[in-house]
């Protein structure tokens, strides 16, 4: 079998009638740093940094870009792209940072981990996919896809074993093959838009030239795609902190040594990783040397991740009060529950994930309960996020007789459905939908649920009884809720024993 294209996001897919006005904003780019710089305080707590570094990169590369358009002599001149790596442990804002330039300028963005990627290409995916999922990503236009953004993360997964990591970094002959061939991506090539193993696209080809009369452009050039490669790289921080303790006296040690006493936790000296420190961690010194621009990303303080949830227009809590408001709840979050969330979510170290592995405990049990009840609105407290089943049972309990008259709602709501799919009405008197509710709060289940269950067969046997212009509405009470098959066969039953009375 041929290889399978590695699972990659488009992000940054355009529509095709915006394509044009892409292009446009491409020729005429003006942004500066600190606007750049501005748009993701907005998304991004802290790394504040790595937002100075990548708002000069972008707008040296887009400015490079747009000379090269006004100006096609500049295409063949030399000039060194700003191809980014970042480093720093996971959830800090990596990819989201990303993310939220690619939005801002407009371009194609694809994203891509490199532990997809093989050596051959037929274990894994190709590297050359990425710059055809970067023109997928842009609907076909090549023209806006060649100034796209190819963002791969995990990249420290495939460096190389060695001494310095202990020889445990990543694969081996195969990492270093990944990295040759990215390499060849990031210098400067033609790649193949129609790869020889994806038959559907070789025939999407033929198709599109029997249409239009002309063919596909075969290649695309990666000289004005912006590479940005991330990882973790965990380990690297431990050997940076090593070769600073072991480092002769002298002044460059001691710059360094009063450098790293601030730091408070041990991924801090990634802000002193130095080119021989990635290569020896596993990298290929022709790949290190293609990424110039390098920038470490701080680990997240609770401090932090409580501001994340307060002030960050992509906060996690958006998305929540999102979902529960497609059934018209709401929900109030204290201050106090707030800063517990954040510093259960810093326990996990797992970065900004960690907000919604917390969030997701707490309101795991309010998401499967709220939505069948009459509650509209609740509050989470400190300790609602101590004890979320138990603030949600006491809720409950406080909201008994609102429940009850959501049940009874169901109740009418599934007569509503029989008879439009069976034509008949069900009348279910005071005692039927007290014995409904009943079943509900017993058995944890939905009147819905019940009533589908208990009257899966009864239209059968009311088809019986309506033959010959009989009746269409029927009263349901509570001894036909205990047994309906019981109820209807005594209504057909009684029917016959009636129509032989009259028929003597």
């Amino acid at each position: 079998m041929g290889a399978q294209a590695p699972e990659t996001k488009s992000e940054g897919g355009t529509s095709k009638p915006e394509n044009a006005a892409i292009l446009d904003r491409i020729r005429t780019f003006n942004l500066r740093p600190r606007e750049i710089r501005d748009h993701l305080d907005r998304f991004v707590i802290q790394q504040t940094e790595a937002k100075k570094v990548l708002s000069v990169a972008i707008c040296d590369h887009y400015n490079h870009v747009r000379a090269c358009l006004e100006r096609p002599e500049l295409r063949e001149t030399d000039y060194a792209k700003q191809n980014i790596l970042l480093l720093g442990p996971t959830g800090v804002g990596k990819t989201y940072l990303m993310r939220c330039i690619a939005r801002l300028i407009g371009v194609p963005f694809v994203k891509a981990d490199a532990t997809k990627f093989s050596e051959t290409g037929y274990v894994g995916g190709d590297v050359e996919d990425l710059v055809r999922d970067l023109v997928k990503a842009a609907h076909g236009d090549t023209e806006l896809a060649q100034y796209g953004i190819i963002y791969i993360d995990e990249i420290d997964k495939i460096a190389t074993a060695s001494s310095a990591t202990g020889g445990a970094a990543g694969r081996d002959v195969s990492g270093r093959g990944v990295q040759i061939n990215l390499l060849k991506l990031m210098e400067e090539t033609d790649v193949n838009l129609a790869s020889q193993t994806d038959f559907a696209a070789q025939m999407q080809a033929m198709m599109d030239f029997q249409r239009s009369g002309k063919p596909r452009p075969r290649t695309l050039n990666t000289r004005h795609i912006l590479f940005i490669v991330s990882g973790a790289f965990d380990r690297l921080a431990t050997s940076i902190k090593r070769r600073l303790q072991s480092s002769s006296i002298g002044f460059a040690a001691g710059s360094a040594g009063a450098a790293s006493a601030s730091f408070e936790q041990e991924s801090d000296y990634l802000q002193l990783a130095q080119s021989r420190d990635i290569i020896d961690y596993g990298m290929e010194p022709e790949f290190v040397g293609r990424l110039p621009v390098r920038v470490a990303c701080q680990a997240l303080t609770a401090d932090d991740l409580e501001r994340i949830l307060l002030t960050s227009e992509g906060s996690i809590l958006a998305q929540y009060r999102a979902d529960f408001s497609g059934y018209g709840i709401d929900f109030e979050i204290l201050a106090e529950a707030v800063r517990e969330v954040a510093r259960q979510a810093h326990k996990e170290n797992t970065g900004a994930r960690g907000l919604m592995t917390v969030l997701e405990r707490v309101f795991r049990d309010f998401k499967f309960e709220l939505p069948s009840t009459g509650i509209k609105s609740f509050r989470i407290d400190a300790a609602t996020v101590a004890q979320p089943r138990e603030t949600l049972l006491q809720l409950l309990r406080e909201n008994a007789a609102r429940q009850r008259d959501v049940l009874k709602a169901e109740v009418d709501a599934f007569a509503a459905r029989f008879l439009e799919a069976h034509g008949f009405e069900l009348v279910f008197d005071e005692g039927a939908i007290a014995a409904l509710i009943e079943q509900s709060l017993a058995s944890d289940k939905t009147i819905r649920a019940i009533c589908e269950e208990a009257f899966r067969t009864f239209h059968h046997g009311l088809k019986l009884l309506a033959r010959d212009a009989g009746p269409r509405r029927f009263t349901i009470t509570r001894e036909v809720v205990a047994n309906p098959e019981k109820a209807v066969s005594d209504w057909v039953l009684q029917q016959f024993r009636n129509e032989s009375a009259g028929a003597s």
